[in-house]
């Protein structure tokens, strides 16, 4: 075949040399992209709050931009997608989709497969057979009553009507499962092992289905060729290459800080030698990218640090193409008439019928709960990107014309839009119901017969950056004379559309929940895991990690979970912020959502929670340091009342016989406190925790600190309590303040900044030391013991009094002047 010349340029001269830049390959390519990316990312925004999957919004973006919505408009098409750029489009789609397709196969795990056993073997395989059956009836319906599939042959329309309707989205349903909390309850687990079956047979059945429908050859024999190159294609894959790409895998360790690039590189170019010998083959170039990524092992880090390099730029700028491209080419319009649309409404209808009732006959024959396989056979019905590729090479193929492409298109819309809301009214397991009972340091629960009146801390890490302080935090508190401390670590991980988060989950997570587990000896722990683990092992400390992977929206359900079921005393949280170093600039914000997530867990903890703000409390605590040893920590407690004071006193006590901590505790008291208590007493504005009972414990706990004479001890009266605890923080004194949350009277609230409110949830005293431009030196640890009674906590209300302080208080609040 001779190719034709063109006129068509890459890039223009500009619109000042009278170009326009859309008549050329180059700017039109970006204008496309840029629309595109803005469609599917503002469609997305708006299904968010149904919890649909982003492959949803991207193939309604895809469509909307077709002849079915915007594209009937014909000087947009000309304008923005002319007929001529179309191959170009579609090129650099099909790069993303070859590498997303090697994603695809990174993130299926063989091994796994043949660990489901027999259960989610016959799943897998009702779900494919029964739909294929149904798809051999409704085939031969469609070439009677849609004009013009009469000339394609039966045998190439039911392969691919029984692949399209038989396939499962396996990346799809993971990200679908790990959102609704549910990748590895017995529902998700038997779902994904059975949408990994359904995966490498819809591939294999593709195969074939691409070579018997392509070039228009009748001789049986090309077809045998092309099934005997494919079998050895992937035999060659799987026992030479995958040897080849362990060997890289080792030579890419964690053991090695250094990767070469050339590695990378050679992993990048496999994808698409492999993509290119399996379409000289004579079956699509995805089959061998999907082939190569089964390749790559699992196990390490490897694997991680490809999908790193490559799932962002794939995923998210060259994958949206992909669903243009095939938006362009669906026209809901060729539905036309009662009985195409009734055509579409079978064809949905047979759809859901032959997965969902082969699934749920057999897993109840599995002797699996009603509703849970009622849930298994509607996740088993969801569709997506595959369901996508196997249409567009139907359509390539001139298997599938306009009308049934549009129909099986809408089919595989309707069938994964269903699957959340539907999953969630069928199956929602138990969680979010903690204690209302809280678990402190002061008053532990009664034990049980192997707790060996433990102290149990779950202490939660965003990342390496929070290990060396947390550690310090942990050894200076571990007190093994008073009780041996349990410790469990708990790593957040913000789950994301990528393919990595996804990876991580399925590993890391366990009914629904973090996966506690206690490392063994000869395994490989991540750089946190390994940490702490080193720590337990020197100091006889019992460490217990996990990887919490959610959405930032329900992470606090996962951190509750585990300190309600591990009876935890405390649960320590890291600061939002990541402090930096010296300067202005000390501070940075890590994720706000962290800060919600912190705020989450302070309403709704079962125990006591600290908030640990860290300005590099990592000096090195040793156990057999002396008092006068450089290495000593001065710890100094802010004492003003109430419950969580006391809290923060007990965590103190725990610090007083360690060798490496020099501990102070500093009361801070009022001037004529006792007729300011008479005069707020009555006050309904703030919460009264300096009532006679409060001060009466007060009183007693101070007490028996006075007397402690391994603490140094100290009262000041003071008139503005916020000069007097910055004045302290921007002091070098002390190197971790600790200090309750807290509820303050109002003449003590009156003298706090009003203006300065940056964190409401670390309290009034919190909010001064966190503070990321008042030059605090020293690391800050919040307690909290008592929930707050509503969302507008102390903080606000002391908002409100400062307000009232600039007005006659006797018009504003309608109460005398104090």
């Amino acid at each position: 075949m001779h190719s034709n010349s063109t006129t068509i340029k890459t890039s223009s001269d500009g619109v000042w040399q009278g170009d326009n830049p859309l008549n050329y390959a180059f700017p039109l390519l970006i204008v496309q992209t840029t629309l595109v990316l803005f469609v599917s990312r503002f469609l997305a925004f708006l299904l968010k709050p149904l919890r649909q999957p982003k492959v949803i919004a991207e193939i309604i973006g895809g469509i909307l931009l077709g002849p079915s919505a915007l594209g009937r408009n014909k000087q947009f098409v000309h304008l923005v997608f002319p007929s001529w750029s179309t191959p170009i489009l579609e090129s650099v789609a099909s790069i993303g989709l070859l590498f997303f397709l090697f994603l695809v196969g990174l993130e299926l795990d063989l091994s796994s497969i043949r660990r489901s056993g027999k259960r989610a073997f016959t799943i897998a395989l009702a779900g494919i057979s029964l739909p294929f059956l149904f798809g051999a009836g409704i085939t031969f319906l469609l070439r009677k009553a849609i004009h013009g599939e009469d000339i394609v042959g039966y045998g190439q329309l039911l392969l691919f009507m029984g692949v399209a309707l038989s396939i499962t989205a396996f990346p799809v349903l993971a990200r679908i499962l790990a959102e609704l909390k549910l990748l590895t309850t017995q529902v998700g687990e038997t779902a994904m092992a059975a949408a990994a079956f359904n995966d490498v047979a819809a591939w294999i059945l593709l195969a074939p289905t691409v070579a018997i429908s392509g070039g228009g050859h009748k001789s049986p024999l090309v077809f045998i060729w092309i099934l005997i190159s494919s079998f050895a294609f992937v035999t060659f894959m799987l026992f030479l290459i995958r040897p080849i790409m362990n060997w890289v895998a080792r030579k890419c360790s964690s053991e090695h800080d250094f990767v070469n690039e050339a590695y990378i590189c050679l992993t990048l170019v496999g994808v698409m030698v492999s993509g290119f010998m399996t379409d000289l083959i004579g079956i699509h170039a995805i089959f061998g990218a999907f082939v190569f990524g089964l390749t790559i092992p699992k196990g390490g880090d490897f694997a991680g640090r490809v999908i790193k390099r490559i799932e962002d730029f794939v995923s998210g700028l060259l994958l949206p193409l992909y669903f243009a491209s095939s938006g362009l080419k669906t026209d809901v319009a060729k539905i036309y008439g009662a009985e195409a649309w009734g055509l579409l409404v079978l064809v949905i209808s047979t759809a859901c019928a032959g997965k969902i009732l082969g699934t749920f006959v057999v897993a109840m024959l599995c002797m699996i709960p009603v509703r849970d396989s009622l849930a298994l056979g509607v996740l088993m019905n969801t569709k997506g990107l595959v369901e996508l590729i196997v249409l567009n090479i139907g359509k390539e193929k001139k298997v599938l014309n306009d009308e049934i492409f549009a129909i099986l298109v809408l089919m595989a819309l309707f069938t994964t839009f269903m699957t959340t809301p539907t999953v969630m009214a069928i199956y929602k397991p138990l969680r979010g119901i903690y204690s209302q009972t809280n678990r402190r340091l002061q008053r532990q629960l009664p034990l049980t017969k192997n707790s060996q009146d433990e102290l149990r801390v779950l202490a939660c890490v965003h990342g390496p950056e929070n290990v060396t302080s947390l550690i310090n935090l942990v050894e200076s508190i571990r007190n093994p004379k008073r009780s041996p401390l349990k410790l469990y670590v708990m790593h957040l991980v913000e789950l994301t559309d990528r393919s990595s988060s996804i990876m991580m989950a399925q590993r890391a997570r366990k009914n629904g929940f973090p996966f506690i587990n206690r490392f063994c000896r000869g395994a490989t722990p991540d750089q946190i895991a390994a940490a702490f683990e080193a720590y337990g092992q020197v100091n006889r400390v019992n460490i217990r990690h996990s990887i919490a992977i959610s959405a930032l929206s329900t992470m606090q359900e996962d951190i509750c979970h585990v300190a309600q079921e591990k009876r935890v005393a405390m649960i320590i949280l890291p600061f939002h912020k990541l402090w930096r170093g010296e300067g202005e600039e000390a501070m940075e914000n890590v994720n706000n959502g962290w800060r919600m997530v912190n705020q989450s867990v302070l309403k709704r903890a079962p125990c006591s929670v600290a908030v640990f703000v860290d300005r590099g409390f990592g000096g090195g605590l040793k156990q057999e340091a002396e008092p006068s040893s450089p290495t000593l920590k001065r710890v100094c407690i802010l004492f003003f009342g109430g419950s969580d004071d006391r809290e923060a006193l007990e965590l103190g006590g725990r610090m007083t016989e360690h060798p490496a901590v020099s501990l102070t505790i500093l009361r801070f008291l009022e001037k004529a406190q006792d007729e300011i208590l008479k005069q707020s007493h009555s006050s309904s504005s703030t919460v009264p925790i300096n009532d006679e009972r409060e001060k009466e414990m007060d009183e007693t706990t101070m007490a028996i600190w006075r007397c402690d004479q391994s603490v140094k001890y100290e009262e000041k009266v003071v008139d503005n309590i916020t000069e007097e605890v910055l004045k302290l923080g921007q002091s070098s004194e002390y190197e971790l303040v600790i200090v309750g949350k807290g509820q303050f009277s109002r003449s003590m609230g009156a003298e706090l900044p009003a203006n300065q409110i940056e964190h409401a949830e670390l309290g009034p005293i919190g909010n001064i030391l966190a503070s990321s431009d008042c030059g605090i030196v020293p690391s800050v640890l919040v307690i909290q013991l008592d929930k707050p009674n509503a969302d507008k906590t102390a903080m606000s209300r002391m908002v409100q009094d400062k307000q009232v302080t600039t007005i006659d208080a006797s018009i504003t609040n309608n109460e005398p002047s104090v």
